[in-house]
């Protein structure tokens, strides 16, 4: 049985930035992965890094997206010593467009609620915007101006981030699926993952939307781990089209959908949110749905040539809120359901579990992200005595 400082189950964005912040620290780490690390909602996200929220739900997660878009770009810049250059983050900027008869109340209410949680943003004219981006619609009637946000590729992001950790010498183990977490009483041991006996001082689990189902969706045994993350996945369509006239230089989005230019020339568009189990079935209504919401946004996207559709299978959490931190389980953190902001909470999520690691800190801050807030008061009340590593 081979030992290591830390396993972490799960090889995408979040797994990944993990390793690779753990590595960095001079520790043994191990990453599984039931398919193929990278290949599944890092994959087939847009990229956008925007920190201000979506939905009131979303109110909480500020703080932790501002710090993360602000960590990117030294971020960025470590993974490209250690691997190599792949020159696909940018910050253009974004616009968002309104439209309807409260287009101009709409787009004030933003910049009124997006300036007081200290998110850069400002009324532009359409004047402005179209000279900015000039195959913004005819019909909108409104625009806002967000100078801070920023685009990563995350498929770039994924190829250098894993060749960054092999250079680490991190063990990356694909299509190895984990089907127990080893435990002696209240402390994790390791894991048994692809038929074999790993065992770690730290079990970090970073699965996605897997998370709740490690050991399979029937599996008794894995009843405890459901508690810490209750994981669901959220189905986004998602589609790639080009065009040899039209060149976005930054995002345009509205409420219905987005384009996100990329380094190739090819344009992302999306996105649907669909509690449809684990199916990633593309759908008529689905491609439907995008391609409406992106025709208004700028109509001459209808002459260009769709060159790819996919879908992904966002981690989604009771309160599409992450979840992030220690269980009462000694040397068991969890850090899953980043739902829509995988790719933005990326480089604040491994700050956060490489603090935990090796100095057994959590920031005040992330105590709302505790796994413990669907396991119950009583383990709340057991870890608040202490779990964190180092002890």
């Amino acid at each position: 049985m081979k030992a290591f400082d830390v396993a972490i189950i799960g090889g995408g964005i979040i797994g990944s930035s993990i390793a690779f912040e753990l590595a960095a620290e001079e520790l043994d780490v191990v990453l599984v992965d039931r398919e193929e690390p990278g290949r599944g909602a890092s994959w087939a996200a847009a990229g956008m890094l925007s920190p201000g929220p979506d939905s009131a739900e979303a109110l909480p997660l500020v703080p932790l997206a501002k710090e993360s878009l602000q960590l990117y770009p030294q971020f960025i810049g470590r993974i490209e010593e250690a691997s190599e250059p792949f020159m696909h983050f940018a910050s253009n900027g974004a616009l968002q467009i309104f439209s309807g008869p409260l287009a101009e109340i709409d787009r004030d209410k933003m910049v009124s609620d997006f300036q007081t949680l200290g998110i850069e943003i400002e009324p532009v004219s359409l004047e402005n915007a179209r000279k900015m981006e000039s195959w913004i619609s005819p019909n909108a009637l409104a625009a806002a101006w967000l100078p801070r946000e920023s685009t990563v590729d995350p498929r770039s992001l994924m190829d250098s981030i894993l060749a960054a950790l092999r250079h680490q010498e991190v063990e990356i183990r694909a299509g190895c699926p984990v089907t127990s977490i080893s435990r002696q009483g209240a402390r994790c041991t390791g894991v048994t993952a692809g038929g074999e006996d790993i065992k770690a001082k730290f079990v970090i689990v970073a699965a996605g939307c897997h998370s709740a189902f490690l050991t399979g969706e029937n599996a008794v045994e894995n009843d405890w781990l459901s508690r810490y993350a209750p994981t669901r996945p959220v189905r986004g369509q998602m589609l790639a089209l080009h065009s040899n006239e039209i060149r976005l230089h930054r995002v345009l989005r509205s409420d219905r959908g987005y384009l996100v230019p990329r380094h190739e020339g090819r344009i992302v568009a999306g996105s649907t949110l669909e509690d449809v189990g684990f199916d990633k079935s593309l759908t008529a209504g689905g491609i439907r749905k995008i391609l409406d919401a992106t025709i208004e946004l700028a109509p001459k996207i209808a002459d260009a040539r769709i060159v790819e559709t996919w879908t992904g299978l966002r981690p989604g959490s009771p309160d599409n809120l992450p979840i992030i931190g220690p269980t009462d389980i000694e040397g068991l953190f969890i850090a899953t359901g980043h739902y829509r902001n995988g790719i933005l909470l990326a480089p604040v999520t491994a700050k956060i579990v490489r603090d935990w690691v090796r100095r057994g800190q959590m920031p005040a801050s992330s105590e709302i992200f505790s796994p413990l807030r669907f396991a119950g008061k009583n383990l709340q009340a057991n870890a608040s005595r202490g779990t964190a590593a180092n002890s």
